[in-house]
């Protein structure tokens, strides 16, 4: 892992925490790191052995402190309300869904941390024509949670949470800001989009 450093005149080395960010978010899409809040160490290596070694390494250089501070990001409020993570919802909003949803019964436990749809949860994205079980047959994580930065709660990740995020775009309830992660929701969408989940 090569990130970009700045030194400092007898002391430590500035480790620019977008470009950790960055190689941490890549690792915990490979399942090979979870988040496990909350607690003094806020990444957990699973199951392979040089993984154990890796986090160890990064400990004794003194990471813990980063990646404590990588949990608080974003603090911008446009990114702490709507924002993408990957091509899900993730903030305020992306978690008021979550929750929603969970709320609903909509999901139930898998094992490997990921969630499988419930007759309810079936029905529900149904009516709002996303096409779960065609989600379901992509290659990657049809649905688990995924800790939200900005909210220390967890948003929808994983397939359908992409498909649900694109039927917002769909209805024009929402649309992503050019050259950012933030989602701007119009005042009816974010109404219609509360309506729906509270």
């Amino acid at each position: 892992m090569t990130t970009a450093t700045t030194p400092l005149k007898d002391g430590p080395h500035i480790v620019r925490i977008a470009a950790i960010s960055a190689h941490l978010a890549k690792l915990l899409d490979a399942n090979l790191i979870a988040v496990e809040p909350p607690g003094p160490t806020p990444l957990l290596p699973l199951g392979q052995p040089r993984c154990g070694a890796f986090a160890g390494e990064l400990d004794g250089c003194g990471f813990s402190h980063w990646l404590g501070a990588l949990a608080g990001s974003p603090r911008e409020p446009a990114l702490r309300k709507a924002r993408v993570c990957y091509d899900r919802l993730a903030g305020e909003l992306g978690v008021l869904a979550f929750d929603g949803l969970q709320g609903r019964g909509a999901f139930n436990d898998l094992p490997q941390r990921e969630l499988g749809l419930t007759e309810v949860g079936q029905t529900w994205f149904k009516a709002l024509d996303v096409d779960a079980v065609a989600l379901s047959a992509q290659r990657r994580c049809f649905c688990r949670p995924c800790l939200d930065w900005g909210e220390h709660c967890h948003h929808l990740a994983g397939a359908l949470g992409a498909g649900l995020l694109d039927r917002f775009y769909e209805r024009d309830w929402a649309r992503r800001a050019k050259d950012s992660r933030v989602v701007h929701f119009t005042e009816p969408g974010e109404y219609a989009f509360r309506q729906l989940f509270q």
